[in-house]
C-alpha cells in the first residue's frame, strides 16, 4: 500500500513540479519508468498469488532500476543504443505479468 502511495505521489510531485531532463537523461529516464512499472506489476502479481514481500517488492525496484540504468549506461560507453533492448526485456515482463494478474481476477 506504501509503494502506492509513493507512486501517486511522486506522479504528482512530478505533473506540478515539472522538471526538465536533457536528452541524455531522458534515456535513463524512460528506463527507470519501464523498470518501475515492472516491478509494480509484479508487486501486483504477487499480492493476487499472496506471496508479496515488501523486501522482495524494494529490492526487486532497485535492482530493475539499478540494472537498466546500468545497461543503458554500458551502452552509452560502448557507442550502442541499448534502451531498445531493455524496453522490449522489461515490456515482455510487463505483459507477461499483466496476463497472469488477467487470468487470476477473470479466471482462466
Amino acid at each position: 500500500m506504501y509503494a502506492l502511495i509513493g507512486l501517486l505521489l511522486g506522479a504528482v510531485l512530478a505533473l506540478v513540479f515539472q522538471p526538465t531532463i536533457s536528452p541524455e537523461q531522458s534515456r535513463f529516464l524512460a528506463v527507470l519508468v519501464i523498470a518501475a512499472l515492472d516491478s509494480a506489476f509484479g508487486g501486483v502479481r504477487s499480492m493476487l498469488e499472496q506471496t508479496f514481500s515488501d523486501r522482495v517488492f524494494a529490492v526487486s525496484f532497485l535492482t530493475n532500476a539499478a540494472l537498466a540504468v546500468g545497461i543503458v549506461w554500458i551502452g552509452d560507453q560502448l557507442g550502442v543504443n541499448f534502451v531498445t533492448a531493455v524496453a522490449v526485456v522489461f515490456g515482455i515482463r510487463i505483459f507477461q505479468n499483466l496476463a497472469a494478474i488477467r487470468r487470476h481476477v477473470l479466471g482462466g
